[in-house]
Protein backbone atom coordinates (compact mmCIF):
# COMPACT_ATOMS: atom_id res chain seq x y z
CA UNK A 1 0.00 0.00 0.00
CA UNK A 2 1.84 3.33 -1.11
CA UNK A 3 2.21 6.11 1.52
CA UNK A 4 -0.71 8.28 0.20
CA UNK A 5 -3.58 5.65 0.20
CA UNK A 6 -2.90 4.93 3.64
CA UNK A 7 -2.91 8.57 4.40
CA UNK A 8 -6.88 8.64 3.03
CA UNK A 9 -7.28 5.93 5.04
CA UNK A 10 -6.27 7.23 8.04
CA UNK A 11 -8.51 10.27 7.45
CA UNK A 12 -11.89 10.88 9.26
CA UNK A 13 -15.14 11.08 7.25
CA UNK A 14 -15.45 14.70 7.39
CA UNK A 15 -11.80 14.76 5.81
CA UNK A 16 -12.75 13.11 3.33
CA UNK A 17 -15.64 14.92 2.32
CA UNK A 18 -13.93 18.32 2.39
CA UNK A 19 -11.50 17.23 0.01
CA UNK A 20 -13.59 15.28 -2.36
CA UNK A 21 -15.63 18.71 -2.65
CA UNK A 22 -12.63 20.24 -3.94
CA UNK A 23 -12.61 17.38 -6.95
CA UNK A 24 -10.02 15.13 -4.54
CA UNK A 25 -10.96 11.86 -6.75
CA UNK A 26 -8.93 9.50 -4.12
CA UNK A 27 -10.77 11.13 -1.39
CA UNK A 28 -14.62 10.48 -2.96
CA UNK A 29 -12.99 7.12 -3.87
CA UNK A 30 -11.96 6.42 -0.09
CA UNK A 31 -15.18 7.78 1.60
CA UNK A 32 -17.49 5.54 -0.83
CA UNK A 33 -15.12 2.60 -0.04
CA UNK A 34 -16.09 3.20 3.86
CA UNK A 35 -19.51 3.96 3.19
CA UNK A 36 -20.59 1.35 0.82
CA UNK A 37 -20.97 -1.68 2.79
CA UNK A 38 -23.20 0.62 5.52
CA UNK A 39 -24.98 1.24 2.61
CA UNK A 40 -25.74 -2.66 1.27
CA UNK A 41 -26.25 -3.47 4.76
CA UNK A 42 -28.89 -0.95 4.98
CA UNK A 43 -30.47 -1.74 1.89
CA UNK A 44 -30.74 -5.25 2.39
CA UNK A 45 -33.15 -4.88 5.30
CA UNK A 46 -34.83 -2.59 3.63
CA UNK A 47 -35.92 -4.60 0.58
CA UNK A 48 -37.22 -8.06 0.47
CA UNK A 49 -35.61 -8.50 -3.27
CA UNK A 50 -32.02 -9.42 -3.06
CA UNK A 51 -31.47 -8.57 -6.71
CA UNK A 52 -32.51 -4.83 -5.94
CA UNK A 53 -30.00 -4.43 -2.76
CA UNK A 54 -27.25 -4.07 -5.26
CA UNK A 55 -28.59 -1.51 -7.62
CA UNK A 56 -29.86 0.50 -4.78
CA UNK A 57 -26.29 0.80 -3.30
CA UNK A 58 -24.79 1.82 -6.49
CA UNK A 59 -27.76 4.49 -6.98
CA UNK A 60 -27.24 5.88 -3.51
CA UNK A 61 -23.65 5.97 -4.13
CA UNK A 62 -23.68 7.61 -7.36
CA UNK A 63 -25.63 9.75 -5.97
CA UNK A 64 -23.30 10.46 -3.06
CA UNK A 65 -20.73 11.38 -6.03
CA UNK A 66 -22.70 13.45 -8.05
CA UNK A 67 -24.03 15.49 -4.88
CA UNK A 68 -21.13 15.59 -2.74
CA UNK A 69 -20.51 19.44 -3.25
CA UNK A 70 -24.10 20.73 -2.29
CA UNK A 71 -23.37 19.45 0.95
CA UNK A 72 -22.68 22.68 2.77
CA UNK A 73 -21.31 21.06 6.20
CA UNK A 74 -19.46 18.11 5.81
CA UNK A 75 -20.53 17.28 9.81
CA UNK A 76 -23.60 16.45 8.36
CA UNK A 77 -22.23 13.87 5.97
CA UNK A 78 -24.15 10.73 7.84
CA UNK A 79 -27.50 12.32 7.87
CA UNK A 80 -27.34 13.44 4.48
CA UNK A 81 -26.21 9.81 3.35
CA UNK A 82 -29.22 8.12 5.24
CA UNK A 83 -31.56 11.05 3.54
CA UNK A 84 -30.13 9.79 0.01
CA UNK A 85 -31.24 6.06 1.07
CA UNK A 86 -34.23 7.17 2.66
CA UNK A 87 -35.42 8.98 -0.31
CA UNK A 88 -34.12 5.72 -2.80
CA UNK A 89 -35.94 3.65 -0.43
CA UNK A 90 -39.31 5.49 -0.89
CA UNK A 91 -39.16 5.57 -4.24
CA UNK A 92 -38.52 1.74 -4.76
CA UNK A 93 -41.53 1.41 -2.53
CA UNK A 94 -44.08 3.80 -5.11
CA UNK A 95 -42.28 2.10 -7.73
CA UNK A 96 -43.22 -1.40 -7.06
CA UNK A 97 -45.29 -1.18 -3.67
CA UNK A 98 -42.54 -3.66 -2.24
CA UNK A 99 -42.15 -3.52 1.64
CA UNK A 100 -38.88 -3.04 3.09
CA UNK A 101 -37.07 -4.72 6.37
CA UNK A 102 -35.25 -3.49 9.16
CA UNK A 103 -33.33 -5.02 12.06
CA UNK A 104 -32.42 -3.45 15.76
CA UNK A 105 -28.71 -3.35 15.56
CA UNK A 106 -28.30 -1.27 18.45
CA UNK A 107 -27.35 -1.97 21.98
CA UNK A 108 -30.05 0.88 23.45
CA UNK A 109 -32.79 -1.05 25.16
CA UNK A 110 -36.61 1.11 24.38
CA UNK A 111 -37.73 1.71 27.91
CA UNK A 112 -41.39 0.38 27.46
CA UNK A 113 -40.23 -2.98 26.12
CA UNK A 114 -36.63 -3.73 27.32
CA UNK A 115 -35.62 -5.16 24.37
CA UNK A 116 -33.34 -5.27 21.43
CA UNK A 117 -32.84 -7.66 18.36
CA UNK A 118 -28.95 -6.92 19.02
CA UNK A 119 -29.55 -8.67 22.83
CA UNK A 120 -30.47 -12.40 21.18
CA UNK A 121 -28.44 -12.21 18.33
CA UNK A 122 -25.32 -15.04 18.96
CA UNK A 123 -21.66 -13.67 19.04
CA UNK A 124 -20.00 -13.74 15.80
CA UNK A 125 -17.08 -15.42 17.07
CA UNK A 126 -19.53 -18.77 17.68
CA UNK A 127 -18.49 -22.11 16.88
CA UNK A 128 -19.79 -23.09 13.47
CA UNK A 129 -23.64 -24.83 14.78
CA UNK A 130 -23.81 -21.51 16.75
CA UNK A 131 -23.07 -19.55 13.60
CA UNK A 132 -26.00 -21.72 11.69
CA UNK A 133 -28.36 -20.98 14.59
CA UNK A 134 -27.63 -17.05 14.66
CA UNK A 135 -27.38 -17.04 10.74
CA UNK A 136 -31.26 -19.06 10.71
CA UNK A 137 -31.93 -16.51 14.12
CA UNK A 138 -31.26 -13.33 11.52
CA UNK A 139 -33.06 -14.53 8.96
CA UNK A 140 -36.09 -14.81 10.90
CA UNK A 141 -35.71 -11.16 12.67
CA UNK A 142 -35.48 -9.84 8.87
CA UNK A 143 -38.80 -12.05 7.96
CA UNK A 144 -40.44 -9.97 10.60
CA UNK A 145 -38.89 -6.80 10.03
CA UNK A 146 -40.23 -7.12 6.81
CA UNK A 147 -43.86 -7.58 8.08
CA UNK A 148 -43.52 -3.95 9.53
CA UNK A 149 -45.65 -1.15 7.97
CA UNK A 150 -43.19 0.84 5.81
CA UNK A 151 -42.90 3.67 8.47
CA UNK A 152 -42.51 1.37 11.53
CA UNK A 153 -39.61 -0.19 9.18
CA UNK A 154 -37.76 2.54 7.88
CA UNK A 155 -38.34 4.66 11.56
CA UNK A 156 -36.41 1.30 13.15
CA UNK A 157 -33.48 0.71 10.46
CA UNK A 158 -32.65 4.33 10.73
CA UNK A 159 -32.42 4.42 14.52
CA UNK A 160 -31.37 1.17 14.95
CA UNK A 161 -28.80 0.12 11.90
CA UNK A 162 -27.85 3.82 11.05
CA UNK A 163 -27.54 5.09 14.55
CA UNK A 164 -29.58 8.62 13.53
CA UNK A 165 -30.97 10.46 16.16
CA UNK A 166 -34.73 10.93 16.79
CA UNK A 167 -34.70 14.39 15.39
CA UNK A 168 -32.43 13.36 12.46
CA UNK A 169 -35.24 10.59 11.50
CA UNK A 170 -37.75 12.72 11.82
CA UNK A 171 -36.31 15.21 9.62
CA UNK A 172 -35.51 12.05 6.96
CA UNK A 173 -38.78 11.05 7.09
CA UNK A 174 -40.95 14.42 7.19
CA UNK A 175 -42.15 13.32 11.33
CA UNK A 176 -42.61 14.83 14.33
CA UNK A 177 -40.26 13.22 17.05
CA UNK A 178 -43.28 12.06 18.69
CA UNK A 179 -44.41 10.31 15.78
CA UNK A 180 -41.18 8.77 14.95
CA UNK A 181 -40.92 7.83 18.69
CA UNK A 182 -44.12 6.14 18.72
CA UNK A 183 -43.37 4.29 15.59
CA UNK A 184 -40.25 2.53 16.70
CA UNK A 185 -41.50 2.06 20.52
CA UNK A 186 -44.81 0.57 18.47
CA UNK A 187 -42.22 -1.68 16.01
CA UNK A 188 -40.08 -2.96 18.52
CA UNK A 189 -43.54 -4.32 20.56
CA UNK A 190 -44.18 -6.18 17.43
CA UNK A 191 -41.08 -7.47 17.18
CA UNK A 192 -40.65 -8.68 20.54
CA UNK A 193 -44.15 -10.34 20.37
CA UNK A 194 -43.63 -12.28 16.82
CA UNK A 195 -40.05 -13.19 18.14
CA UNK A 196 -40.94 -14.55 21.58
CA UNK A 197 -40.52 -18.75 20.22
CA UNK A 198 -37.67 -17.61 19.12
CA UNK A 199 -35.50 -15.43 22.11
Amino acid sequence: MTSSKLQYKKMTIEELVVLAQQDDFRALEELIKNEQKNIFATFSYLTQKRENVADLTQEALLRVAKNIKSLKNPKNFRSWLNQIVTNLFYDELRKASRKPDIVSMDDEMDDETQFTIKSILADKKCKPPEKCISSELEEIIKKQIRSLPDQFRIAIVLRELQGLSYEEIAMATNSNVGTVKSRISRARLRLQDSLKAYI
